[in-house]
């Protein structure tokens, strides 16, 4: 079923802007209230842009135009830095420069994983990987409950507009691969490992390792065929089963062609099979080092019932 954003407000909590409150969005930096923590929000303007690709695979086409509204993306992948007070309360305590309130404390926390989710590749600057979708946005749960700003998965579509940032060729540089190792760690630069964020040049909305590093989640169900329904205006495709969906941006362990602004990737359950757990984990995949996450925050709050219909959506057991 092709579904749109539109149509699915109170469900994924996309909201329209008025001119007046998209003038107003600047880029920032969000301090993760009570901690030592922080980080950058580029802002992204309304648009109109061709989604897609006719160079790539059969699930980006047709080419269609796609509207949407301005938001909020991170400068940077998510890094261990601000990923790790989310999982290890100790962790968080010691970045505290206050006691963890309450309802920071009440969120629900991943399972420690059994093995080392960096895989010897580092931490400091490093982008966090291996997470599980629910994990992401868990993730946004609790920073949510320690900066009360709401933020989210980009969908699909924000995630390739803000990676074209305003271009229309296979990259955001053009169409020339080659010049991919100027822009992001990827099969041939990478030595098989990820590196930290803000290394390499960012795109004309300055968005750093926007290709490569770590594959980002978005919040989509991945459909084949989902642009054949030409849902023009901030198109979504809403999930509602636990595999696959949409990964972008490719990995330090991709080639460049799967590294392009229209590439997409589906999550598979193999990333699970190494996972002695029975059932097996909701938060983690680790055979899957390669995944990450950026946040996006929509220029207009949502309310507090919607936040909670996002946030608090039941894991769905893996098989």
């Amino acid at each position: 079923m092709k579904l749109s954003f539109s149509f699915f407000v109170p469900l994924v909590l996309f909201y329209t802007q008025t001119a007046t409150a998209q003038a107003k969005a600047e880029s920032y930096k969000q301090q993760i209230d009570g901690t030592t923590l922080s980080f950058d929000m580029q802002a992204i303007p309304a648009g109109e842009f061709t989604m897609g690709s006719k160079k790539g695979k059969k699930d980006e086409l047709p080419l269609h135009k796609v509207k949407l509204a301005a938001f909020w993306i991170g400068k940077h992948e998510v890094t261990w830095d601000i990923y790790e007070p989310f999982l290890y309360r100790d962790y968080e305590k010691t970045h505290s420069v206050s006691p963890v309130p309450e309802n920071v404390d009440a969120v629900t926390r991943p399972t420690k994983p059994y093995l080392d989710m960096t895989f010897g590749m580092g931490k400091a600057g490093q982008p966090a990987l291996a997470m599980t979708h629910y994990n992401a946005i868990q993730y946004c749960k609790w920073l949510y409950a320690r900066t009360g700003v709401f933020y989210r998965l980009p969908t699909e579509a924000e995630w390739e507009y803000a990676s074209r940032a305003g271009t229309s060729t296979e990259y955001f540089f053009g169409d020339d691969e080659s010049k991919l190792s100027e822009y992001g760690w990827f099969k041939d630069n990478s030595s098989e490992k990820t590196h930290p964020v803000g290394l390499k040049k960012p795109n004309q909305w300055g968005l750093y390792d926007i290709y490569g590093n770590v594959a980002e989640w978005t919040y989509d169900q991945y459909i084949p065929d989902f642009y054949t329904g030409k849902v023009s205006e901030n198109p979504v495709a809403v999930p509602d089963k636990l595999y696959p969906q949409v990964v972008r941006g490719g990995s330090f362990d991709d080639l460049a062609k799967d590294s392009r602004s229209a590439a997409r990737l589906a999550s598979d359950p193999v990333w699970k099979q190494l996972d002695p757990q029975m059932p097996k984990s909701n938060w983690w995949f680790p055979e899957a080092p390669f995944v990450g996450l950026r946040l996006v925050r929509p220029v207009k709050t949502p309310s507090k019932e919607d936040i909670e219909v996002y946030y608090n959506k039941k894991p769905i057991p893996d098989y």
